[in-house]
């Protein structure tokens, strides 16, 4: 992504009696006991819970940030891993604009099971919908499954962001959440801008806007926005 403006973690949260500019659906998906509630958890509240249970049906929680001097509102549901729900949580694919597909990097068939989750998820969702691949559970090291060049090679193959995280340590989660709320806003904002200028040039030409970039110490990605290795 180019970088038109930098938005730094000091002024990522602003005023949240501001006027709302955005509000984008994103949604976590993955097998059952990956680790998406306790990520939702981690980024919306800083918490991490060693006694979470298995979500039941759909949650859902909100965080309002600052991208570009636009206020976003992020809703970020967290669907039921259990097949039992699959019928119910596929309804909540519709409108999402983002979704996450994350798998415990410690269970290799939580990987395999991925190319089924994007199966359903672009069935149910818009075909323009962002997807990240999220490697969980980083921490564990010793007990990994899943090479990350298999999901570097996956992403790459579906063209996913992807990037490997701990909810434990806090290790990317932040990082991997505005990324992708990031390029959310940036395709949101260039549609924005090329209605507009539709409507005011009789010749129809449009401008071009160039991507944000935030800025997150001690984080790594690499040139193209789409990888980010666990420290």
């Amino acid at each position: 992504m180019w970088v038109r403006d930098i938005v730094r973690m000091s002024n990522l949260y602003g005023d949240y009696s501001q006027k709302i500019d955005y509000v984008f659906k994103v949604v976590l998906i993955g097998d059952s006991a990956v680790g998406k509630t306790q990520l939702l958890a981690r980024f919306s509240r800083n918490e991490f819970s060693l006694d979470s249970k298995a979500t039941i049906g759909v949650e859902f929680q909100t965080k309002t940030l600052i991208i570009d001097n636009k206020t976003v509102k992020a809703q970020i549901w967290d669907t039921a891993g259990q097949e039992r729900y699959r019928a119910v949580t596929s309804a909540y694919y519709r409108g999402a604009v983002g979704a996450m597909l994350v798998y415990d990097m410690t269970k290799r068939q939580s990987f395999d099971h991925m190319v089924r989750w994007l199966e359903e998820l672009r069935g149910h969702a818009d075909q323009n919908i962002v997807i990240m691949l999220i490697g969980n559970k980083c921490d564990l090291g010793s007990l990994r499954a899943v090479p990350m060049e298999d999901a570097e090679e996956f992403a790459q193959r579906e063209n996913l962001f992807f990037m490997e995280t701990s909810a434990l340590e806090s290790t990317n989660v932040e990082t991997c959440f505005l990324t992708i709320l990031t390029e959310i806003y940036r395709i949101h904002a260039k549609k924005s801008l090329t209605a507009n200028d539709d409507d005011s040039d009789p010749n129809g030409a449009s401008g071009l806007l160039k991507g944000s970039r935030i800025i997150v110490p001690n984080q790594e990605m690499d040139n193209g926005g789409k990888k980010g290795r666990c420290c």
